[in-house]
């Protein structure tokens, strides 16, 4: 069964962006959720259902986000991202 990768992001963060060019760079295929607007903590909620999903898994109302399904892990945070990848999947 293939892994799953889920990213909460939002278009335009510089932050997403980041985790995204990793992502592909590393070749790895991912879903990508866009839960709210990029912008100031807690930004416009631009899906409801997508933003209260990322808060009951994680905790946080904070993006980028990534779940990684197959190995049961979560990560907030870019660079905590990146190493997570990197270390994982590179």
């Amino acid at each position: 069964m293939p892994y799953v990768l889920e990213l909460y992001q939002a278009e335009g963060c510089p932050n997403s962006a980041e985790v995204r060019e990793t992502l592909t760079d590393l070749g790895l295929s991912y879903v990508i959720h866009n839960p709210r607007r990029p912008g100031s903590e807690g930004g416009d909620t631009l899906n409801e259902l997508t933003q209260r999903a990322m808060v009951d898994i994680g905790g946080e109302d904070a993006i980028p986000f990534l779940v990684d399904t197959d190995r049961a892990e979560t990560r907030y945070e870019s660079e905590e991202i990146v190493d997570y990848l990197e270390t994982h999947y590179e």
